[in-house]
This record gives C-alpha cells, structure tokens and sequence, in this order.
C-alpha cells in the first residue's frame, strides 16, 4: 500500500488508496495566533480543531484557522510562501509538520511508499531555495517512518489527467504560493518549470487594491467568484484583472521556457489544468484562448480542466506511488515451496 501527499501553499492533501476506493483529506495550510486561557484550552480539547499551545499562545491550524481569523479579525499566517517554506515564519517547520502528521497518520507498515510534491525552482525567481524545502518535507515524512519519493507538481497533473493520452502533454498546476509547469512525451518530462506566481499573488494585488482584507478576498474567490466579460462588483472587477494579467505573464513564461527548451516544432498536444486558482468558472477558457495566441512551437489540442482541481495533484502522486508499488512487487521473487 501507498500513499500520496499534495503539499501545497493554500492546502495539504493526502491520498491513499484502500481496495476500490481512493480516500483524500484535506487540511488548509495555515495558522492563527490567539491568546491563551484556560477555558479556550478547555473548549478547543473537546472539539475537532487542530491546535497547540506555545507559551501565553494558541495556535489554531489548518482548516479551522480562516474561520477563526475571522471571527477574531486576524489575519491568518503561512508556513508555505510562493510554493515553499516560509523563512519569515519562525512557526513554519511545527505547524506544516502538525498539519502533515494529521493527514498521513502512521504508515500501514515500516517504510511504506509515499510520494510528495515539490515545485520546480521558479523561472522568474531562481534564488528561491527549492531544494531545502523538499528536504525538509523529506525529513518530516521519513521520521514518521515513511518511504518519501518527490515528484514535480506539473508531472503529477500529467500522471492524473492525461492516462488517456499516455502520459503525453502539458500539465500545469495553478496553486496559492506558484504555478507549475511540466511538458511530457510518455510519462517522461521534457520541460519543468515554473512561476513564482499564483492564487496569493491575485490576492494581495486585490486586497491592496480594493481595501479588503487578504482573507475576505480569498474567501470570496472561493466561493462567488467567476470569470466574465461583465463583472458584477467590485471584488469581480478586481480579481477578473488580476486574473487576465496573471496568465499573460504565466503564458508568457511557458512560451520562453519552450524555446529555451528546444521543444520539437510540429507536436500536437493537449493541456491539462488544475489547482485552486483555476477553479473560477471560464477559467479554463480565458487560458486555452492566451495559449493558442502564443504562437507557441506546437499545436494545443485543447485544455483540460480537471473534474476535482483541488484534488488532481495529490491524486497524481497517487498514481506515481502505486505505479512503483506494482513495479516493485512484479520484480520481488516468487517464494519456493518448502519440500
């Protein structure tokens, strides 16, 4: 038995399988900082929220943190920043660690298979420490008793939405912190890539710009919000801009990243999309126009959009565990009967 882990900026997710039957949970990736006493302890012990306390401080983790930010009026914090680990949070390695131990709980047995994503380092931005972060969510998982594998995150949007055309296309993942990027010929990356933009980059230009709060912004994306020629209010007006200017820069970086790449002129591919940030309504369509205007050295097929976004990464890492699973049973020899 394996597992699979989506280690994202906005959300962790944890995938696993049992017989039929594929189980994912989820938990938000982010905190909140209330002050201590005895009978909030004492409410938060028997309820289902996750937290600790440190010191004369409650932290409210995962899920349960928006909605305490905003009952309290705080503002959430992160232990993830643009796809990695947040270096300006001194907090982040406890609670990403409290918030993964959640997910994945023990392993079925020692040593058991688990494959998690990392980002590719950001085009845009290389000086981002890609590499310390993967290691430290290595770490995490092999204390636990795991075996951790990394895999891209546009790969893993490869192996869950394009069996169908063996493994061949574009995946990219549209997260919080950044957006990911692989291109793929058979299961095997051509090109990865990313941006050091996404989900959190939207929020913030909005919130500056129309006086929110950051987390009302997101709140409101996530629930109301849809692409459209009209918007409807403020925060539409706002976010539909923030939207359009974030893929011409994402479509502008995956066109000089192709080229660089030396990828084969004359392919036809198709794309596959997913993440949080692609969940809009008329978000796939907005993309597959940007793309065809590129002139981009291949032909787009068409753009997928995954039927669970939020879930497609970490069903992806699914796939890739259970495929080196079977491998490895297939090569493990055939007991000899005693005589």
């Amino acid at each position: 038995m394996a597992k699979g882990l989506d280690v994202g900026t906005m959300n962790i997710i944890a995938a696993e399988r049992n017989g039929d039957k594929t189980t994912l949970t989820q938990q938000r990736n982010s905190y909140v900082e209330i002050e201590y006493s005895e009978v909030a302890e004492k409410m938060l012990s028997r309820s289902d929220v996750l937290y600790i306390r440190k010191d004369n401080q409650v932290y409210i983790v995962g899920e349960d943190a928006l909605n305490f930010a905003n009952v309290f009026n705080k503002t959430t914090r992160r232990p993830m920043q643009k796809g990695i680990l947040n270096r300006d949070e001194k907090s982040a390695i406890p609670m990403i660690r409290l918030i993964i131990e959640r997910l994945v709980g023990e392993p079925n047995h020692d040593g058991e298979l688990l494959y998690y994503t990392s980002p590719a380092r950001p085009a845009d931005d290389p000086r981002q420490d890609v590499l310390y972060h993967q290691k430290t969510i290595e770490s995490i998982l092999r204390k636990l008793g795991y075996t951790p594998r990394v895999i891209n995150e546009g790969m893993s949007v490869v192996y869950s939405e394009l069996p169908d055309n063996q493994f061949t296309g574009m995946g990219v993942s549209f997260g919080a912190g950044m957006t990911n990027i692989c291109l793929a010929h058979y299961g095997l990356p051509v090109m990865t890539t990313a941006v050091a933009r996404g989900g959190d980059w939207v929020d913030q230009n909005v919130s500056e710009a129309t006086g929110h709060t950051r987390d009302k912004v997101t709140a409101f994306k996530e629930r109301d919000f849809k692409l459209t020629e009209e918007p409807e209010s403020e925060l539409d007006s706002a976010l539909t801009i923030y939207y359009e200017n974030l893929l011409d820069y994402i479509v502008q970086s995956i066109r000089r990243e192709v080229e660089a790449a030396r990828v084969e002129e004359g392919m036809t591919i198709p794309v596959a999309i997913t993440g949080g940030t692609a969940s809009p309504k008329g978000f796939a369509k907005l993309f597959e126009r940007k793309l065809r205007a590129a002139n981009l050295p291949f032909e787009v097929s068409s753009v997928k959009a995954a039927k669970s976004p939020l879930y497609s990464v970490a069903l992806g890492t699914l796939v890739a565990a259970r495929a080196e699973e079977e491998e490895h049973l297939e090569e493990a020899p055939t007991p000899t009967p005693a005589s």
